[in-house]
């Protein structure tokens, strides 16, 4: 299949890259930069200029496209009210152009939204409309592309990781190095799902390949590591020490990071290795943060 890639030169997508193109399939990637673009032929992607507030740039890719894959997501959390907007818009813009047909849009969520209340383990199955996580404006608008006929799947990612970067606890480390100490909020036992990049981009193409509408994916090799855990490997890493912090002295340190910092966010995957014989083999979240203080 030749596939519309969103977010092409982005952390997830620059990893699908090379996993659908060894697979057999063709790649269009979204790219908005010249260096970008460079680096997307370099890949063995073909180019597509524009960002995803051009809504015409996402059509027109779409419909060069058998599949899309979205993976791009404005991360600036000041203005979570523009951002969830911009990303219903661009799915609506991507189910459009397939609308009619049954060319997959294959979009991209986050574990939580599976999680019917706070600790509870997220499961595929799962969906509140009307949840507070923000990123229900994904899969709202993935649920309202449903409606129309569009063949919509959709990946919910932990946190993501390699040697170089692993999602949240990156700014945890960021954090950490800024303020001298590594630190967790209370017993630190709340717990964060995790999987490793490759593994990730091997769900992508198994999802696409299954071709099967409305189904959701966890992508979990783990279910979840305490924050405690975590914060004790950055302050090994750093050298720095580890403390345990009230929610009211969490704010003044983690800053809008506290708001993630406190939530138990554990996850299962057992349905999506069942459905697409997915079985993550990558590293461990605490063995490539490890490594990251050592390269």
């Amino acid at each position: 299949m030749k596939v519309f890639l969103t977010g092409a030169n982005g952390f997830i997508g620059s990893t699908i890259i090379p996993e659908l193109i060894h697979a057999g399939h063709k790649v269009l990637g979204l790219t908005r930069s010249e260096a970008g673009a460079i680096s997307l032929t370099s890949a063995g992607a073909q180019v597509h200029r524009g960002s995803l507030e051009d809504l015409n740039i996402l059509r027109d890719g779409a419909s060069q496209s058998d599949a899309v894959i979205h993976c791009a997501y404005d991360t600036d959390l000041s203005n979570p009210e523009e951002t969830s907007r911009k990303e219903a818009q661009a799915i609506k813009a991507l189910g459009a152009e397939l609308e009619g047909s049954d060319r997959p849009l294959i979009i991209t969520s986050v574990v939580g939204m599976g999680a019917a209340a706070p600790g509870q383990i997220a499961t595929e199955d799962f969906y509140d409309p009307n949840t507070h996580n923000p990123r229900r404006a994904t899969e709202n608008a993935g649920a309202a592309a449903a409606d129309r006929g569009v063949n919509v799947s959709i990946v919910r990612l932990a946190q993501v990781h390699n040697t170089v970067k692993q999602g949240f606890v990156s700014l945890l480390t960021r954090v950490a190095r800024d303020k001298g100490v590594s630190a967790y909020i209370g017993n630190g036992t709340n717990r964060w799902a995790a999987v490793h990049v490759l593994d990730t981009a091997r769900l992508y193409r198994l999802v696409l390949e299954k071709y099967e509408p409305g189904a959701r994916y966890n992508a979990v090799a783990e279910e979840g590591i305490p924050l405690r855990q975590i914060a004790e490997e950055i302050g090994n890493g750093l050298k720095v020490p580890v403390i345990s912090l009230s929610p009211e002295e969490a704010m003044s340190h983690f800053g809008w990071l506290a708001m993630f910092a406190g939530m138990d966010l554990p996850a299962s995957s057992l349905r999506t290795q069942q459905r697409v014989n997915w079985r993550p083999a990558g590293p461990g979240l605490i063995r490539d943060l490890e490594q990251s203080f050592s390269t």
